[in-house]
């Protein structure tokens, strides 16, 4: 096995995109995973591509279920970051004098920031193995969730290859005290409203309307993941040689994916995404009693109800058409988001009409997009789309281009009510940090690969 491209690379982008970037090391990771043994088709790079360890983040490679092999680098240290859309029965008019006393509440009822923790009671490390192995259904057997809630996540909530033995003591220990929790860095709880509809049809299906109150939640499997990819980036970067596999980056580290140590790797980071699910789905909880007790509401009345939850650092089996041939794959997205078409049987029955929802978010100053996956991208992108803005400026640069501004006022001037650990985490996410969302998914929705449902201005936003 050599470090050639075995496929071709392509990246999705427009001119505007190509331009920013042009000079980014990302373009020759995209290069680096064409050489990844048993890759199929491409190497892919959704229009958001950054650079990112091994992968670019917005990379998107399948490699053969049988002959091909198991990337970390592909899926990313925050196993199963996802986005979570939760619709309400409310209109913008009825919490715009509320916001600010929506956002303290939001910011007490779910921890954020470095290290945060206490959402829930801490759990023994039995009570987290049935965890990961059981994902979202854990959080609904105590009471944090419905059959519905199940129904409108990626795969229910849980993947069934998970092995709770498979994870390490230590990052049980990393994330038993982190359910329900957000973390720090991008991820972000939201208050929106919806403000343009791009298709009636789609809308109406998924419960969405025009001026309606929105919450998006974007978190991962926090200590626990970032734990779990560490402890097998070491062990997967030691076994390389021992099957003979050279690639053109070290970050690339892989195995077989039916080796032992490839079959490891996939329970345990099949165990962290089912403890992701769960922790949205516990956030989502969380963050009902936070509307529910602020506003006055019953549970009736406040209407939280999950559109869809989507994971976008995950590695999946699945069966797609390549050179006109279909093949079991194990499709690597990483920074990037499944996207299925119309029918697509692991839709669940109110959505596999119309395809399946995806969503992305913006920076915290613009806006977000609920979009729906198409046919093309089961033709071309092993239904696959972006998963957000992405990065044009570093975190370093973001807080030097952010000192002696007023970036909590520079939000207020736009609408959006701003709670944040410290200023530091403002400054590296601040707007100007992100490539504008609109962008990028005009650029899938230009290639047929999904298409615009409706726009989601914030209104309040809660970082780490």
């Amino acid at each position: 096995m050599s470090g050639a491209m075995r496929v071709p690379g392509r990246i999705y982008a427009s001119k505007r995109i190509l331009d920013d970037i042009r000079d980014d090391p990302a373009l020759e990771q995209v290069a680096n995973v064409a050489c990844l043994p048993g890759i199929a088709g491409y190497s892919l790079a959704m229009p958001d591509i950054h650079w990112g360890y091994g992968f670019p983040i917005g990379g998107v490679a399948a490699t053969d279920a049988d002959d091909g092999v198991i990337s970390p680098g592909g899926v990313g240290y925050d196993i199963n970051c996802g986005v979570r859309l939760i619709r309400t029965k409310l209109r913008y008019d009825d919490i715009e004098d509320r916001v600010e006393q929506l956002a303290d509440a939001l910011f007490a009822a779910v921890p954020a920031g470095v290290g945060s923790e206490g959402a829930i009671p801490s759990l023994n490390i039995g009570e987290l193995k049935r965890l990961v192995r059981d994902g979202a259904r854990w959080a609904a057997r105590e009471g944090y969730a419905s059959p519905a809630d199940l129904d409108h996540t990626e795969e229910n909530g849980c993947l069934a290859m998970a092995d709770p033995d498979a994870v390490t003591d230590h990052a049980y220990n990393r994330g038993r005290k982190q359910l329900g929790t957000l973390g720090s860095g991008n991820h972000f709880l939201e208050v929106g409203r919806v403000d343009q509809i791009y298709s009636e049809e789609a809308a109406r299906a998924l419960g969405v309307e025009l001026g309606q109150v929105t919450v998006i939640i974007h978190s991962g499997s926090r200590g626990l993941g970032h734990q779990t990819c560490d402890d097998y980036l070491k062990l997967i970067g030691t076994a390389m040689g021992r099957y003979a596999i050279k690639l053109p980056d070290r970050q690339l580290a892989s195995v077989p994916i039916r080796s032992d140590e490839g079959q490891a790797y996939l329970g345990a980071m099949a165990a962290a995404a089912n403890f992701a699910w769960c922790n949205r789905q516990i956030m989502m909880h969380l963050a009902e009693r936070a509307f529910m007790e602020t506003l006055g509401l019953s549970e009736r009345e406040l209407g939280f109800g999950l559109v869809y939850d989507v994971c976008h650092n995950i590695a999946k089996f699945e069966e797609h058409t390549v050179d006109g041939v279909r093949r079991r794959l194990c499709v690597h997205r990483k920074g990037a988001t499944r996207a299925f078409g119309p029918g697509h049987p692991a839709l669940p029955a109110a959505v596999r009409a119309i395809g399946q929802p995806v969503l992305i978010p913006g920076d915290m100053g613009r806006y977000s997009f609920l979009l729906i996956g198409k046919v093309g991208a089961m033709e071309e992108t092993f239904g696959s789309t972006c998963h957000g803005a992405g990065r044009v400026m570093s975190r370093a640069k973001a807080k030097k281009e952010g000192r002696g501004r007023n970036l909590v006022a520079e939000l207020a001037e736009l609408g959006v009510t701003i709670r944040a650990r410290g200023r530091a985490t403002i400054a590296e996410e601040m707007p100007d940090a992100y490539k504008d969302v609109a962008d990028v998914v005009k650029v899938m929705e230009a290639a047929g690969i999904s298409d615009r449902v409706a726009r989601l201005r914030p209104v309040a936003v809660i970082k780490g």
